[in-house]
C-alpha cells in the first residue's frame, strides 16, 4: 500500500507542477515571433485540464492507500 501512496503523491505533484508549466509557455512563446506554430491559449487550457486530470487520480490513488 505504501507504494501506492508513494504513487499517488507522485501524479498530485505532477499535476500540480503542469499548471504554471503550461502558463509559463503561454507567456513566454508570446514574446517570440509570430511563426504561427506557437503555444496556443488552446493549448494551454488543454495542459491545465490534464493537470487537475492527473492531480485527481493521484489523490484518488492516495484515498484508496489509506487503511
Amino acid at each position: 500500500m505504501k507504494s501506492m501512496r508513494t504513487l499517488g503523491h507522485l501524479f498530485q505533484v505532477t499535476g500540480l507542477v503542469l499548471l504554471p508549466v503550461s502558463m509559463r509557455l503561454q507567456i513566454t512563446t508570446g514574446s517570440r515571433a509570430a511563426t504561427g506554430a506557437g503555444f496556443t491559449v488552446s493549448t494551454m487550457l488543454l495542459m491545465m485540464l490534464l493537470g487537475v486530470a492527473i492531480f485527481a487520480i493521484g489523490r484518488v490513488l492516495e484515498g484508496y492507500a489509506r487503511p
